[in-house]
């Protein structure tokens, strides 16, 4: 089991980017057969799912999501970050990280971010 914590700006304006990070404490985010995801929730709606970064640093996105998302981390923090350009209104929700393997599902709390000007 590993612990995950959200972090990065709760009001972003439309237009710019929207940057999170989430630290990992209890395992390495290189450690094999990892899989680092982000995931959000708008108000009123479920859960979606936008990427996810392995332990090899391979990446893949959500095709309605990925002209707009890059995932990447940094091995020496142990973080893995969330840059989503170009928001709007409809991209605010409560944003969770989550670090899984084939039997294992370890949540962050989750983070709101609200796009508004």
């Amino acid at each position: 089991q590993v612990q995950l914590q959200e972090s990065g700006p709760g009001l972003v304006k439309p237009s710019q980017t929207l940057s999170l990070t989430c630290t990992v404490s209890g395992g390495s985010i290189s450690t094999n057969y990892w899989y680092w995801s982000w995931i959000r929730q708008p108000p009123g709606k479920g859960l979606e799912y936008i990427g996810y970064i392995r332990w090899s640093d391979s990446t893949v996105y959500s095709p309605s999501l990925k002209s707009r998302t890059s995932i990447s981390r940094d091995t020496s923090k142990n973080q893995f970050t969330l840059q989503l350009n170009s928001v709007t209104p409809e991209d605010t929700a409560v944003y969770y990280c989550a670090g899984s393997t084939a039997t294992i599902l370890d949540w962050g709390q989750g983070t709101q971010v609200t796009v508004s000007s």
